[in-house]
């Protein structure tokens, strides 16, 4: 029967050097009507069209040792003339995006997702796909392995050879590194997990899998034994400065800076270290939550095209959640340092004034045009639904926490999730999370949806945790360093007198470029505009290490005379600077809570 036969992929790093992989794919029964085939625009998992297309630097179809003509149709889309099989497809990519969506390659090592080489074979995405990853040519790369979820067909363990997926679906979701990486391999729940590592670095990989199987183990029991993959890769590249990760449905990828990963006889878990322990807590959340609990919408994603729901604030927000308070439960960190990393999260809402602009439904909406494609008025007109979807979620456990005296929590809404939604396939409906959690709960959450979901009042934060033992204090910040979490060293009234201009510089280069301008402040009252170059303030010269030390001299009210350049234009400004705003968050617990209200806060932080 034809329908049993494959597509046949293979791919070759065939110029390292120049950064390109070659593609060949065979489709024994083409449609005789001229087959078509296409490229994704996007990737599951990171809501924004990256055009994948565009990578494609040649392409050539041939037939019998002859070749067959090509037409594109749209921009990701082409068609072959009609034709006996088997027809082949060779195209070139260019994968030189060192990120977690694209593919990346130069003569270190090689990264590709799915979803950045394989074309998808219209009427055929439902057969086996056969995946044949081949080395590059050359001496130089004796010591090149494989690493990828995907199921071996015929290759060695972390080996070249022939791969394969049941569907096209399941071919994009499985990233594929090659190079002479770092192996390391533990067993959470008697499941392997393996620990790859490309680039330079010196990790104590020990010490990695002894806290990666503390987090996958918290993990597989909160939703219940068996995990619903048979292995699971952890896939990290490692660079100077970077972050970042995406979910697949065995594997992730992470891309992380060479300080984050632990070193040999380093015993405490230092901040960047935690930070990447939440990436990859965070990251594996999402086998359960996201890769198989998802939006109806996503349940059959079309990957040509925008696929909306106002849902993200629960998929990413509730994970943002539960990829601290696993690192809490499974005894990585403190109390205190969990409620410092959701003070920091609560900080980084406080200090973007979309919040009072962008409900959470339409931050979840509006991802493809505004959260993945920001610009430099951002922090003013959007609200993310990472942050700000956390703290809902922390609002929303202990409302259900504290209304049902502790019998029931998020906890027991995510167990429900994954029994209805998970286990079965089944998308989540646009108000399947809401309805839910009032079902799981037996309590009237509308109010608190309608609030906190689709509007921009602020979430009753300090009145919840205050019931739970924990006080919550919104201050001005100490620093432009400062992102919250700890309590100052000087006083509220100290950092009140702190006079600030009201902007971000840009992070990069030694001058005073404006990357944000925040409303209300000092420099948008003034003028000032992002892309500005401060040059002087007063007359005295302004660089992006000094403007902070020289406004120390200065106090709220006070008038500077501000030069700056904007494009090649000289210009200046009279700016009455203003009191730092207190916009910044630090959750404390309360010593002199009751018995009562500690066994409370016990159960929510310890809870299993």
């Amino acid at each position: 029967m034809t329908d049993e036969l494959p597509i046949r992929f293979q791919i070759c790093p065939v110029q390292p050097g120049a950064h390109l992989f070659e593609v060949t794919c065979e489709i024994a029964d083409p449609n005789p009507a001229g087959q078509i085939f296409s490229l994704p625009a996007w990737i599951p998992g990171s809501y924004m069209l990256r055009e994948f297309a565009k990578s494609v630097v040649q392409v050539w179809a041939s037939a019998g040792g002859e070749p067959v003509a090509l037409r594109k149709l749209d921009k990701s889309t082409w068609q072959c003339a009609p034709c006996d099989g088997p027809l082949n497809v060779r195209y070139q990519v260019y994968a030189w995006d060192l990120s977690v969506r694209g593919a990346y390659l130069d003569t270190t090592h090689g990264y590709f997702n799915g979803t950045s080489v394989f074309i998808k074979v219209a009427g055929r995405e439902r057969r086996r796909h056969l995946v044949d990853i081949r080395p590059p040519a050359g001496e130089a790369y004796w010591d090149w392995r494989v690493a990828t979820a995907l199921s071996r067909e015929s290759a060695h363990p972390y080996g070249f050879g022939r791969y394969q997926a049941a569907d096209y679906e399941e071919l994009i979701d499985h990233p594929v590194e090659m190079g002479a990486f770092t192996l390391a391999t533990f067993y959470a729940c008697g499941y392997p997990h393996d620990v790859v590592i490309s680039g330079r670095h010196r990790a104590d990989l020990d010490r990695l899998c002894q806290d990666l199987t503390a987090i996958c183990e918290y993990q597989i029991r909160f939703f219940g034994e068996a995990p619903p993959m048979e292995r699971y890769v952890f896939m990290i590249t490692v660079v100077g400065n970077g972050y970042g990760g995406l979910e697949h449905r065995a594997s992730c990828s992470l891309l992380c800076s060479r300080d984050d990963l632990p070193r040999a006889g380093q015993r405490d878990i230092s901040e960047k270290y935690r930070t990447f322990l939440g990436l990859c807590s965070h990251e594996y959340f999402h086998t359960w939550h996201v890769k198989r609990i998802k939006p109806a919408v996503f349940a059959a994603s079309d990957l040509a095209v925008e696929n909306y729901t106002r849902q993200l604030w629960a998929f990413e927000g509730i994970t943002s959640y539960y990829q601290s308070l696993a690192l809490l439960r499974c005894g990585l960190i403190t109390p205190e340092e969990f409620l410092e990393s959701l003070a920091q999260m609560a900080t980084r809402v406080w200090r973007a004034a979309g919040r009072f602009k962008q409900t959470l439904e339409e931050s979840s909406f509006d991802a493809w045009i505004k959260l993945y494609k920001q610009d430099d008025n951002a922090p003013n007109a959007l609200i993310s639904y990472y942050t700000k979807g956390a703290l809902v979620a922390l609002a929303l456990d202990l409302l259900i926490r504290r209304d049902t005296r502790n019998a029931r929590s998020l906890d027991d809404v995510m167990r429900a999730l994954w029994k209805r939604y998970g286990e079965t396939g089944v998308g989540v409906p646009e108000d399947g999370v809401e309805r839910l959690a009032e079902e799981i709960s037996g309590l009237d959450l509308r109010d608190f949806f309608e609030r906190a979901l689709r509007s921009t009042e602020e979430l009753p934060l300090a009145d919840l945790l205050a019931q739970f033992g924990v006080k919550m204090e919104v201050r001005p910040a100490e620093s432009v360093a400062d992102v919250g979490g700890r309590v100052a060293k000087a006083s509220v009234d100290e950092l009140a007198r702190r006079a600030v201009l009201g902007v971000r510089l840009i992070e990069n280069g030694g001058e005073a470029k404006l990357q944000y301008v925040y409303d209300g402040s000092a420099a948008q009252r003034a003028g000032l505009s992002p892309g500005d170059v401060l040059v002087a303030v007063d007359g005295l010269r302004v660089t992006r290490a000094n403007l902070e030390s020289l406004l120390t001299a200065y106090t709220p009210g006070e008038i500077v005379n501000i030069h700056a350049f904007r494009r090649d234009e000289l210009m200046t400004f009279n700016v009455t600077l203003r009191a730092a705003p207190a916009d910044t968050c630090v959750f404390s617990l309360l010593e002199n809570a009751d018995g009562a209200v500690r066994a409370q806060r016990a159960s929510w932080l310890g809870a299993t």
